[in-house]
């Protein structure tokens, strides 16, 4: 399904701003997007053995730690998917990874995991399934647009590196 037609048949309010592909925070940093939403990062993990799969969203300075993750999530091996798991589970490319990819998660397989600290943000930034656009959503939205797709939200305080919070 196309995201703008889901969002149309949910009156699910956005702000689209159409830009060069980025691939990284740092290059979606220089886009000078307005102010006052959460910039995200987002991460598509999956256990040693590819049962498990995560999509992990996080505010964009944020580095996650991800073997101290291996802990709170209670799994092993915890590694990047590959780009064909990525494309297979949420209809993605690399550098296109988003929240709003489980809008392709049609059997709610892909486990969401997402910071508290972003939880508790207004509004986010979140790609609309391609890095050719940013989308600006409110929280709330967000939270809807999850409930929709039929995907529960796991909120966590996800393990940083040493120096961030």
């Amino acid at each position: 399904m196309d995201i703008y037609e889901f969002f149309a048949q949910h009156a699910i309010g956005y702000q689209r701003y159409d830009h060069e592909p980025v691939f990284t925070c740092e290059q979606a940093d220089r886009l000078c997007l307005p102010g006052g939403s959460a910039k995200t990062k987002n991460l598509f993990l999956r256990d040693r053995k590819g049962r498990r799969h995560f999509l992990i969203s996080v505010m964009a300075d944020k580095t996650v730690n991800v073997k101290a993750l291996e802990e709170v999530l209670e799994v092993k091996g915890l590694s990047f998917a590959s780009p064909e798991r990525l494309m297979k589970h949420l209809g993605l490319t690399p550098g296109a990874v988003t929240i709003l990819g489980v809008l392709n998660d049609r059997d709610s397989r892909v486990e969401v995991i997402v910071d508290e600290d972003l939880w508790k943000c207004s509004s986010l930034q979140c790609h609309p399934l391609v890095n050719t656009s940013t989308l600006v959503i409110s929280l709330d939205d967000v939270r809807r647009f999850l409930k929709l797709t039929d995907n529960p939200v796991r909120v966590l305080r996800i393990p940083c590196r040493n120096g961030e919070s």
